[in-house]
């Protein structure tokens, strides 16, 4: 079974936001891919789907995500269940990161707009 410490786990920079990818199938996972994703201070996320459920659970400070319209606060121990296909954006108008263990099976893949599905680099 592989072992992924974080300090020296790939780390990747897109929209401001920085994803530090721990279990992808580059490091030996088959099934679920996992990150922690850091929402830096005054920040305003991307709207994105994703073609798989994907899951949120808030570590540290406060963002709002806004899932098909829907705003919900997420503070640290909560968690968000995202819908295939549903918009997401994750928003951090505090003074403070905020940062988030994300989840997603191996295959989803992320839309932006109207571009084609890719997979996102840390969940490779």
């Amino acid at each position: 079974m592989p072992f992924i410490d974080p300090t020296s786990a790939p780390r990747f920079e897109l929209h401001g936001a920085s994803f530090t990818s721990l279990a992808a199938p580059s490091r030996g996972a088959t099934e679920t891919a996992v990150w922690v994703t850091t929402l830096p201070p005054n920040s305003v996320g991307v709207p994105h789907r994703l073609t798989r459920e994907e899951v949120f659970v808030a570590l540290e400070g406060t963002a709002t995500a806004t899932v098909d319209g829907q705003a919900y606060a997420m503070t640290p121990g909560c968690a968000l269940v995202v819908p295939a296909q549903a918009e997401l954006k994750l928003d951090n108008p505090h003074d403070a990161p905020f940062r988030t263990v994300a989840v997603l099976p191996v295959g989803g893949q992320a839309i932006v707009g109207d571009k084609p599905p890719f997979t996102p680099p840390w969940a490779q």
